[in-house]
C-alpha cells in the first residue's frame, strides 16, 4: 500500500496522492486534504461495530487501528500549538513551548477509551487546525519560527509536515483493517481503500 502511494516520510521527498505533491498543491487544497483525513476516518470506522476488533492485530509489533489514531491525535497535539504560536508571534522560539505530556489520567483515558472515542478527540483538534488555516491570508503561511531542537518551521511547513503524516498513518490503518477484517459486512463506501480515496482530494497546485 505505501509503496502503491509513493508515500514517503515527511522529513524526506515528499509524501503524493496521485500525481501531485503535497508541497505542490495549493493552501486551500491543502486544507482540504487535512479536513478529508477526518472523513476517512469516519467513512471506514464508523460503521465497525465490534469497537474491540480496532483494538487487536494480528501480528505481533504491529499497531492496532486504536494505536494509530492515538498517533494521528499526539501529532496533532504537538504540531498545532506550534502553529498557533507562529500566527499570533514574530518569528518565535519554538523550543521555549514545552512538548505535551500526557498526565496519568490522561494515560488511564487512553487505555480504556474506545477507538471512536480517540477518533472524536482527533475530529476535533483537527477542525481547530483547518479553521486556523481557514482564517490566514495566503502570505501569512510563510510565517516562521525557530528551533535548535528540530529545525526551522513555517506554518506551510507544519501543515505540510501533518498532511504526509496523514497518508503514512492512514496507509498503515489501511492495511491494518484489512488484516482484522474490520471491513466483512459493511458497505463497499466503506471499504474503499486509501488510494481510491486520495484521487477524490483536490489537486489545485500552488502558482
Amino acid at each position: 500500500m505505501v509503496d502503491r502511494l509513493n508515500t514517503r516520510a515527511s522529513t524526506g521527498p515528499a509524501a503524493t496522492a496521485g500525481d501531485v505533491a503535497i508541497t505542490d498543491l495549493a493552501n486551500n487544497a491543502l486544507i482540504i486534504r487535512l479536513h478529508f483525513t477526518i472523513n476517512h476516518l469516519s467513512r471506514w470506522l464508523t460503521p465497525v461495530h465490534d469497537q474491540t476488533r480496532l483494538m487487536r492485530t494480528v501480528r505481533r509489533g504491529e499497531p492496532s487501528v486504536k494505536e494509530l489514531l492515538l498517533r494521528l491525535r499526539d501529532e496533532e497535539l504537538r504540531i498545532f500549538p506550534k502553529m498557533h504560536l507562529i500566527s499570533v508571534r514574530t518569528n518565535p522560539d519554538l523550543d521555549r513551548q514545552p512538548e505535551p505530556r500526557r498526565t496519568p489520567e490522561e494515560e488511564r483515558h487512553d487505555r480504556e477509551a474506545l477507538p471512536i472515542e480517540i477518533m472524536a478527540e482527533f475530529r476535533r483538534l483537527r477542525q481547530s487546525t483547518c479553521s486556523l488555516l481557514r482564517s490566514l491570508p495566503d502570505a501569512a503561511w510563510e510565517r516562521s519560527g525557530t528551533s535548535r531542537r528540530e529545525h526551522d518551521w513555517t506554518i506551510r511547513g507544519l501543515a505540510e509536515h501533518l498532511a504526509a503524516h496523514d497518508v503514512e498513518v492512514l496507509a498503515e490503518m489501511d492495511l491494518a483493517l484489512d488484516r482484522i477484517n474490520a471491513r466483512d459486512g459493511i458497505t463497499s463506501a466503506s471499504r474503499a481503500h486509501l488510494d481510491e480515496l486520495l484521487r477524490l482530494a483536490p489537486r489545485e497546485t500552488r502558482r
